[in-house]
Parts: C-alpha cells; structure tokens; sequence
C-alpha cells in the first residue's frame, strides 16, 4: 500500500537508539495503530509489547526472530510477523522505509 488514508499523526516524533530509527505514530479511523518510520543502517534490537507486522516499504535487511539463530533477509514490497511481548534483532543494510502495523 503507497498511500494510508483517513489518519491522524501524531506530530513528535518517535526516535530510538540514537536517531537510527526515527517514526510517526498514525491512528486509523477504526481505532488502530501504525508506525510509518525509516531506519539507518545499524544493527538493533527491538522488543514487542503487541503483535507487529513489519511492512518493508524500501531498502534492505536481515531479521532474526528471538528464538531463532537464522536469519532472513527481506526487502521492499516484503513484510514479517512478530510475536507479542517477544523481540528481534534486524540488521538494515540499506535504509529502510517502514510501516509497523500493530494487534
């Protein structure tokens, strides 16, 4: 999807591990979340609250889920799933373009 209609956003944004991963929070007119974001090239480790499903939009990366030691790489137009109250570790090769969809 190019284009998320009939949102708000909220204006701060979201900044993690040093600037690497910088979003907007977006709330949908039927009550739920999304994250739109970019993330540097690093390797970083996120933790879960929700489910997430984590659309790749541009640029290229590796993701391993926690309880995996395989990595899997992903890339624009690709997404992955990931537990709630769990982790992953992701390494961006090429900035990435986001969009985290939540629950």
């Amino acid at each position: 999807m190019s284009m998320i209609h009939n949102v708000a956003v909220s204006k701060k944004s979201n900044i993690y591990f040093d600037g690497k991963c910088v979003s907007h929070t977006l709330l949908l007119a039927d009550g739920s979340k999304k994250t739109v974001g970019v993330i540097f090239p690093a390797q970083l480790t996120f933790n879960t609250a929700a489910p997430e499903v984590m659309e790749i939009v541009a640029g290229q990366c590796r993701v391993k889920l926690a309880g995996s030691d395989a990595w899997q790489a992903y890339g624009a137009g690709e997404r992955f799933s990931v537990g709630a109250n769990t982790a992953f570790d992701i390494d961006v090769t090429e900035t990435l373009d986001y969009v985290c969809h939540f629950g």
